[in-house]
């Protein structure tokens, strides 16, 4: 993964159009889950702490082949619960999840049948982790995608990127992803009902041709699902940014950054750089002010547990969107970009004013809207309206001495 937004064609042009992505063009907020044999290690390799992102971990220590698939005779999660993570998406607020269902490391979490390398042939928990996940995500009205590693896999010999049991020039990458990339594909779009994307990842060598023929198979099989513009080659429905990155400015364009709470991916026992829930929150609301999507990530431990403190912040997250997800979902960018105590979005007539720094009289003064608004209120006090006026081009609004909510006050602004 890189820093730069991916985008296809139409999307760096521009043009948002495309019908199909007006759910997401108003979801906003997604959970995305990093989960394999890798955390079973959980960033430890024979005694060693492995630098690096938790699900790298066979990359990074350069594991055999052979040695690191007998991870899969230990992997057991018995506390995997589809029905609480789906629930727990739909608390903090998130209205579509995404599953590595193959990640680098060449394990799938589905029954496929080109390959024993999965869930149910190699390890004792013998469950179709998807199938599971799919059946809830209908149950409970969630919408479901699925992480698909396209040219990365340290497993197979013909995949990208291992070096150390495979001579890379033997390769035949190209017959890998017509004999096994694409038939996964398929069995994912064939087998799990509705899929609403799938996100492939760092395209490295592929091909233009090869980034067209997977778009294509996607939209054949479903044509309502959406392809990440990491497929690469300026291709795909919608742009990506780079992990953890956040564009300076609005992009018009239909892009979405994936996140971490912490600093991994995949689960490591000894990362607990945990992000607070106003930095969260703040960079939600930056994305989405921006015209983006976030994807945030949980990685669940072995036994299938999301570890308690991604728990507790994205249900502090979505306390908080409760009471403010107006101002969230379905707007578009607002009209004030580039000031660092708030920002803007809106929709229906509204300009929804996100301020993370409450000034200590509480007069919010706000550049180039003199004359547009003709009422201003807070989005959790309806009734109390604020006072409003203007000096030069900035509009002048007095709120409260003390912020309303310490971490993001929604100023509505009628316009």
């Amino acid at each position: 993964m890189d820093n730069a937004i991916r985008a296809g064609r139409s999307q760096r042009e521009g043009v948002q159009q495309d019908p199909r992505l007006d759910w997401w063009r108003d979801a906003k907020f997604g959970m995305f889950i990093h989960w394999g044999l890798y955390a079973i290690p959980a960033g430890i390799w024979k005694g060693a702490e492995i630098p690096g992102i938790g699900e790298w971990i066979m990359y990074r220590a350069q594991i055999p082949v052979r040695e690191y698939e007998q991870l899969a005779k230990e992997f057991n999660p018995v506390q995997f619960d589809a029905a609480q993570w789906v629930s727990l998406a739909k608390r903090a607020g998130q209205k579509y999840m995404v599953i590595t269902a193959k990640h680098h490391d060449g394990f799938c979490l589905f029954d496929s049948k080109v390959t024993d390398y999965d869930v149910v042939d190699a390890t004792p928990f013998g469950r179709d982790i998807l199938k599971e996940l799919a059946a809830e995500c209908q149950r409970q009205g969630m919408r479901l995608g699925f992480y698909y590693s396209q040219t990365q896999d340290w497993h197979h010999p013909d995949g990208d990127g291992n070096s150390w049991d495979y001579d890379e020039s033997q390769k035949d990458f190209a017959g890998y992803v017509e004999n096994y990339v694409k038939p996964q594909v398929r069995e994912l779009l064939s087998h799990y009902g509705p899929v609403c994307l799938i996100w492939f990842d760092t395209p490295k060598g592929m091909t233009a041709p090869q980034s067209r023929s997977l778009v294509e198979l996607v939209h054949e099989l479903q044509p309502e699902c959406l392809v990440c513009g990491r497929v690469g080659n300026d291709m795909g429905d919608y742009a990506s940014a780079g992990d953890n990155q956040i564009p300076a400015a609005a992009v018009a364009l239909d892009w979405e950054t994936p996140a971490t709470i912490n600093d991994t991916w995949g689960y490591k026992s000894y990362d607990h750089n945990w992000k607070s829930v106003p930095d969260l929150v703040h960079k939600l609301v930056d994305i989405v002010s921006k015209g983006g999507n976030y994807l945030l990530n949980v990685g669940p431990t072995a036994e299938g547990v999301i570890p308690l403190p991604s728990v507790e912040r994205l249900l502090a997250m979505g306390a908080w969107l409760e009471a403010n997800g107006e101002a969230v979902y379905g707007t578009r960018p607002g009209p004030v970009q580039g000031l660092a105590w708030c920002r803007t979005t809106q929709k229906d007539g509204c300009i929804y004013l996100h301020v993370f720094e409450w000034p200590a009289d509480g007069a919010l003064r706000v550049p180039g809207l003199a004359g547009r608004v003709s009422a201003a209120y807070l989005l959790t006090d309806l009734a109390r309206l604020l006072q409003v006026g203007a000096a030069a081009d900035d509009l002048l609004v007095q709120g409260p001495a003390v912020a309303p909510d310490p971490t993001d006050t929604v100023v509505v602004l009628r316009v």
